[in-house]
């Protein structure tokens, strides 16, 4: 009996050490698949070394590990410890990298609940907090990791899309500002042809400087300060110089100046900037001039052709990661429609739409009176920057045709989805219907409306007549107004106000003026203590309804002449300030 024992036991070591050495023959293979199909990433790197060894040591263990970091994140978060919370997210992110749920979360607690557990006094805090869930999604998971997770991308663009771009933070006019301030050097004159040299530029420093013509500016800035020495350097210090002189030696400046009709100036700021959005923006060129041709505003005298997009604004960065994230996903030939996708296309059909209602950006100085400690001195005045954003008409093509083609995507799908969509849809025509009406353009608002009738035969519809929608809808609005449909009503009746008066049809333009002026003082009576979805003063909107007017193609060339000739002669300083305002931007292109 012992020795039948003895002789099962010595069966079973054996066979279990066979089945050991063959499992660990078998590792070697099934790493090797694994690093083929993306499913190992590197070593964690720049982690404390306690927490390493406790990586390794824990094996199985992580996810108890990463679990106990993920309590201590929130009770730091609680505490007020923000900096050691986001170190602590970072850990986390690190040891469970493949799980798309702990880059959202983190990321989104940074953006969402740290931001805001800091005052709205302090707005560059909180911007750094948004910055940091953010840039964890792009330059970690994305750029550092390459994790192709659409979740992923679709948190990504709604932090752009929703919290930079929306109104629902106190501090979103600063989030707003900084976005804008920095990228509106990087982006030159905003044009297709600009776009495309960018598409276009070298990617590194050596294909730029084998230009003879170039390699010779260069020299000379490298000559000029040592600030340019640094290859690894040079692209930032050239723009800082741009921005501003006195940072670098008079010499440098003077570089400037003695190549300024050269052509490889040009073309030094050309790869600059494209350098530049790849590296701090992790944007390329070349797949922003893709979206600028199929998502970008479509001017009424040239249907055919597509301008770029605004990249000042935080939509188009939306459009961008969104729609990055859809093409990836699509590649997988596997893939089922699902509510992540879906989410994705709607975020791409918000942005569009905000774009109509939002896609023009005027940043201006508002005084703010400072009261002084002497109380019988006079109250210093000091300038601080505001931006407002009002709708952009153009924009409706790209949106209307862009989600004509969603809608169509999800046409196998059954119920809420698709239904929902087509919703959102209708919605939009008929703000789009109102906004043309308002504006002028009663033709284009009628072809809007005949459309919406034939997709969606309601019968709310059924009326033929577009100027009984358009009241309808008016009313509609007004008894419930917020900050959009104030916007969109205020600009489109300036607009219709100043066609009006260049018909000489005086009464109907100050008619216009006037209502725009009571529906103002109606919306600022309801909201006058909000400074996050307030309006700026009337007059800078009246002078926003010109500027719209004036760079309204449908309008007849001959009517912004005749208006511009009355203005100089009836209105002189509302004709002063256009020419100041253009006087601006003639400077701002001199300078890039």
């Amino acid at each position: 009996m012992r020795m039948r024992d003895s002789i099962t036991w010595l069966v079973c070591a054996v066979v279990a050490a066979g089945m050991l050495i063959g499992a660990g023959m078998q590792l070697d293979p099934i790493n090797r698949q694994r690093q083929d199909m993306h499913l190992i990433i590197d070593k964690p790197e720049n982690i404390p070394p306690s927490l390493a060894f406790a990586t390794v040591a824990t094996g199985a263990f992580r996810g108890l590990l990463v679990d106990v970091l993920w309590m201590r994140a929130d009770r730091l978060k609680e505490q007020g410890q923000f900096f050691d919370a986001r170190q602590l997210a970072e850990w986390i992110t690190i040891l469970q990298p493949r799980f798309a749920a702990v880059w959202e979360f983190q990321a989104w607690n940074m953006a969402y609940n740290i931001s805001v557990a800091i005052p709205a006094t302090q707005p560059e805090q909180r911007w750094r907090w948004v910055k940091n869930g953010y840039e964890l999604l792009r330059d970690e998971a994305i750029t550092k990791y390459k994790l192709n997770n659409l979740e992923i991308y679709r948190e990504l663009a709604r932090i752009f899309y929703h919290k930079i771009g929306g109104i629902s933070d106190d501090a979103h006019k600063y989030y707003k500002l900084q976005l804008a301030t920095a990228m509106t050097p990087l982006l030159g004159p905003a044009d297709n042809s600009f776009f495309d040299a960018l598409a276009e530029a070298p990617t590194s420093f050596e294909q730029i400087i084998s230009d003879p013509n170039v390699a010779a500016v260069v020299s000379a800035l490298k000559a000029a300060d040592p600030a340019f020495s640094d290859d690894g350097t040079f692209v930032s210090n050239y723009l800082s110089l741009l921005q501003n002189l006195d940072r670098f030696k008079p010499a440098a400046g003077q570089v400037l100046v003695d190549f300024k009709d050269n052509p490889a100036l040009k073309k030094i700021y050309v790869f600059a900037c494209a350098v530049e959005l790849r590296k701090t923006w992790k944007l390329d060129p070349v797949f922003m001039r893709k979206l600028n041709k199929i998502y970008g505003p479509v001017p009424f005298d040239d249907p055919n052709t597509h301008l770029p997009l605004d990249w000042r604004l935080a939509d188009s960065h939306a459009i961008y990661w969104a729609v990055m994230g859809l093409e990836i996903f699509a590649r997988d030939q596997k893939r089922k429609l699902d509510m992540t996708e879906t989410n994705t296309d709607r975020i791409v059909g918000h942005c569009l739409q905000d774009l109509f209602r939002n896609g023009k950006m005027y940043i201006y100085d508002v005084p703010v009176p400072v009261p002084s400690d002497d109380p019988s001195k006079e109250p210093e005045v000091q300038m601080y920057k505001d931006v407002f954003l009002r709708p952009d008409l153009r924009m409706f093509e790209p949106y209307n045709t862009a989600m004509l083609a969603v809608i169509y995507k999800y046409q196998v799908l059954e119920g809420g989805s698709l239904e929902s969509l087509k919703n959102g849809h209708r919605n939009m025509l008929k703000n789009a219907i109102l906004s043309f009406y308002q504006a002028g353009h009663k033709a284009y608002a009628q072809k809007i409306y005949n459309e919406m009738r034939k997709l969606y035969p309601l019968d709310e519809f059924k009326n033929p007549s577009v100027e009984e929608f358009v009241k309808a809808r008016f009313y509609e609005e007004m008894k419930d107004l917020i900050i959009n449909d104030a916007k969109e009503i205020i600009i489109g009746m300036l607009r219709e106000s100043y066609f009006r008066y260049a018909l000489y049809d005086d009464d109907e333009a100050a008619s216009r003026e006037s209502l725009a002026r009571e529906v103002w003082s109606y919306y600022q009576s309801k909201y006058s203590d909000s400074e996050r979805i307030d309006l700026p003063d009337f007059s800078v909107l009246r002078y926003l309804g010109l500027l719209d007017f004036l760079n309204d193609a449908q309008y007849p060339p001959n009517l912004r002449g005749s208006l511009l000739a009355r203005m100089k002669v009836e209105k002189p300083k509302l004709f002063e300030q256009l020419l100041d305002e253009e006087e601006k931007i003639q400077r701002q292109k001199q300078t890039e």
